[in-house]
């Protein structure tokens, strides 16, 4: 399967900081790998500079596709086939759902559109004239990965989908997630709900101290408990 995402040696920080110390990953086409780890490892930090929201260090490389991103702003990698579904949702509070969906809408009316979207997330219609500050949190999560979706990426950027979720609700988001499969969108799965990544995820790298330490299917991950202990604190 050909690779869609491919990163070398990312470094990235804050304010002279290191916090990316050589990261190296690929996610193929269609596919879905979990980034796991402990909290602090750098699994947001590495979500937002493959995003553009955060600059790379010198030598870093961001490549989807043929195209290098490492280093471009945050609107040309959105363009270029990156979504993000950000951690907390960050849905325009004073804005309806319609209003939310709106203005993430893509130009012309290829691929996926508002009403494709309520299609896909029925409670999205019923509630799209409320605003972003009366929906539940699982309305809220339903609304960034339809924001999300209308980019039309090639490749969505999962940031603690879970974060915040009632289990019935992290059951509900996963269900939604499972159905975009068939859409052959490549994903990356940041998650501490190891329950939710192993049901969506191919593949599964964990990092520590930001590096990727371990990658393996999500299979054998989770055949071998040892391991899974030894890295994640668990199994």
């Amino acid at each position: 399967m050909t690779d869609l995402l491919t990163v070398r040696d990312l470094r990235a920080g804050y304010a002279g900081s290191t916090v990316l110390d050589g990261v190296d990953l690929t996610v193929p086409a269609g596919g879905v790998v979990a980034m796991l780890g402990r909290n602090g490892a750098g699994k947001s930090t590495f979500v937002h500079t493959v995003m553009g929201m955060l600059k790379p260090y010198s030598g870093s490389s961001i490549r989807l596709g043929d195209r290098e991103l490492a280093g471009a702003a945050a609107h040309v990698v959105a363009r270029s086939g990156v979504a993000i579904v950000p951690q907390g949702r960050r849905v325009f509070a004073p804005l309806t759902v319609a209003e939310n969906l709106r203005i993430a809408s893509g130009r012309g009316q290829d691929g996926w559109t508002p009403e494709r979207i309520y299609e896909l997330m029925p409670r999205l219609a019923e509630r799209r004239g409320n605003r972003g500050d009366q929906l539940s949190g699982g309305e809220q999560q339903m609304l960034a990965i339809g924001r999300a979706l209308l980019r039309n990426p090639r490749l969505l950027l999962l940031d603690e989908p879970s974060d915040g979720l009632a289990p019935a609700v992290v059951d509900q988001v996963a269900e939604l997630l499972e159905g975009l499969r068939g859409e052959g969108i490549a994903a990356v799965l940041v998650e501490q709900d190891l329950h939710l990544a192993f049901r969506l995820a191919d593949e599964v790298a964990v990092m520590q101290k930001g590096r990727i330490v371990h990658r393996s299917s999500t299979a054998d991950f989770r055949a071998d408990r040892a391991r899974a202990h030894a890295l994640l604190g668990v199994g």
